[in-house]
């Protein structure tokens, strides 16, 4: 599976769980509107009922009930409509409004029972209970009169419960033809109220008896009970749509798909293009690039993959120019040789001591050159044998010294030995004295008649540090970066006048890294050269402590 398709496919998984989740928690929110919603609608049901039966309650009618269900639909939002038990239509908000009257709601209508609720005492002696169940039988029935006749007269009304919960009307201006409980009626308390009243004694649920029969007593003064419908047929509730919700989840999982494709290109164009930069170097092509912009980590990898070609690069020229190089060493010298034996082979020369000698001195000069090249393989391998051992470098310093002070008087150059103190290393002495050597024989040789060369020895920085100064004349800088090149010689001729087969600054290198080391130069041009060898001393030794 490629990477596109799988980022694609983490994307949209993300995206499309971002989306349910918050789908979901939006339905879930707006339900629990919707059910708020809803019990609004129940409160506003319970605000109607309430208001209807405190006004059949306060008037003692239902006359003049029409604004106060206009009032209620417009407060409420709602649409009602109240009607008696017996089916008589007192009012409708819809036609109230002035619109046709639409159907009521399938719901069953709400039944407001204006009548009173009688309060009865607990602990008082149930002939007293009676009593006062009876004399609130005949105030309702005469305050219920009262009130109905100042409703049909006009006058406001306003009422408060008394001690048995029967309303007590109250008004500031009293029509003459309506006649205030009390004033020369007949006794409100009558027979027939205690007589209905008497079988409550026996009864086993004593205050539920009493209001039953208070009920029964006054529904012939109490208006008639209400059947109250709120809202209108095939209403539905409200809920929240779903089409919203799905259109922006859609819309979330398409900019997310799209997202998810830009930055797919966006990686995989880079990727693409260090494929094909990596085609071209596997099939040869050491020069392909890949083009590398901002700081992220892919523009990282494709720097590295830039230095790894360039690296690849440099190895296949060294390659090919170490092959011209072994070429150029071996051309001249072996047609020299083949020259000379073809003549002698021919007769054509003489084969004197002299000539054989000198042929003997270039075979040799071959062999060295062959034996380099197999050192600095099989060091650069790290298949170079070693056999090391603990080593004064004072004494190996002097070793060489010896070894190359013929060399230095033909030259007529002084060969001089710093060394005060002995510093002791684990090394391989004879590999050690070949790297030394190596830069000896290059000082001497760049060193003209009545120069020094100095074989230097210290401790620097808790290393072994040893010193090859010569005051000869010198390397330019731009050539320093070249010097352990194979094959590399400061004279362009590439002539032997120099010396040397211009491996040896190589394999010195090589065998002092081995050992855990490093080489540093210094010149000056017209000055001189200083080779620095730094080695880690042997543990214990002087220049350790």
């Amino acid at each position: 599976m490629s990477f596109r398709v799988r980022v694609l496919g983490l994307l949209m998984l993300v995206a499309l769980t971002a989306t349910a989740a918050t789908a979901w928690l939006t339905l879930r929110q707006a339900n629990r509107q919707v059910r708020e919603t809803v019990s609004a609608g129940q409160q506003d049901v319970a605000r109607i009922t309430g208001e209807l039966r405190a006004y059949g309650l306060a008037h003692g009618t239902w006359d003049g009930l029409s604004p106060t269900v206009a009032g209620l639909a417009r407060a409420t939002g709602q649409r009602v409509r109240v009607a008696t038990e017996t089916g008589v239509l007192l009012a409708d908000s819809d036609a109230l409004a002035g619109r046709t009257p639409r159907p009521p709601s399938g719901r069953p209508p709400v039944l407001v029972d204006p009548r009173p609720v009688l309060r009865v005492p607990d602990g008082q002696v149930p002939r007293m209970v009676l009593k006062q169940a009876a004399a609130a039988m005949a105030d309702y029935r005469a305050t219920a009169a009262y009130a109905a006749c100042l409703t049909r007269a006009g006058a406001e009304v306003t009422t408060r419960p008394d001690r048995n919960g029967v309303p007590r009307v109250a008004t500031g201006h009293r029509p003459a033809q309506c006649r205030e409980p009390g004033d020369g009626g007949t006794d409100p308390l009558t027979r027939q109220d205690l007589d209905a009243l008497g079988p409550c004694t026996a009864d086993g649920r004593f205050a539920a008896c009493v209001r039953r029969v208070f009920n029964e007593r006054v529904r012939s003064a109490a208006p008639p009970r209400l059947e109250v419908r709120v809202g209108v047929r095939d209403e539905s509730p409200p809920t929240l749509p779903a089409a919203p919700a799905v259109a922006v989840a859609a819309g979330v999982a398409l900019a997310t798909v799209l997202g998810a494709l830009l930055l797919s290109r966006a990686v995989l164009r880079p990727v693409r293009a260090m494929t094909l930069a990596a085609g071209g170097l596997g099939a040869g092509d050491l020069s392909r690039r890949v083009p590398v912009s901002g700081r992220d980590e892919i523009a990282r990898l494709g720097s590295a993959f830039n230095r790894m070609a360039d690296s690849l690069q440099a190895g296949e020229e060294g390659q090919r120019r170490l092959t011209g190089d072994i070429a150029h060493e071996l051309r001249t010298p072996l047609a020299n040789l083949r020259g000379y034996l073809e003549a002698l082979r021919d007769g054509v020369v003489e084969p004197t001591p002299e000539l054989l000698a000198s042929l003997h001195e270039e075979a040799l000069l071959q062999q060295r050159i062959v034996d380099d090249l197999q050192d600095l393989a099989l060091a650069e391998a790290g298949a170079l044998t070693y056999h090391p051992c603990e080593v004064d470098l004072r004494e190996l310093l002097d070793t060489c010294r010896t070894a190359h002070l013929a060399q230095a008087e033909t030259a007529r150059v002084a060969l001089e030995l710093a060394a005060p103190h002995p510093v002791r290393v684990t090394a391989d002495p004879d590999r050690l004295r070949q790297a030394v050597g190596n830069l000896l024989g290059n000082a001497l040789r760049a060193t003209r008649p009545g120069g020094t060369v100095t074989l230097a020895l210290g401790v620097r920085g808790g290393r072994a540090a040893v010193e090859v100064r010569d005051t000869g004349t010198g390397i330019p800088a731009e050539d320093l970066p070249h010097l352990f090149d194979r094959f590399w010689r400061a004279d362009p001729s590439r002539g032997r006048a120099t010396g040397g087969s211009g491996l040896g600054l190589s394999i010195a290198r090589q065998i002092v890294t081995d050992h855990g080391g490093s080489v540093e130069v210094r010149s000056e041009v017209g000055v001189g050269t200083v080779f620095t060898l730094a080695l880690p001393t042997a543990p214990g030794g002087p220049a350790a402590r």
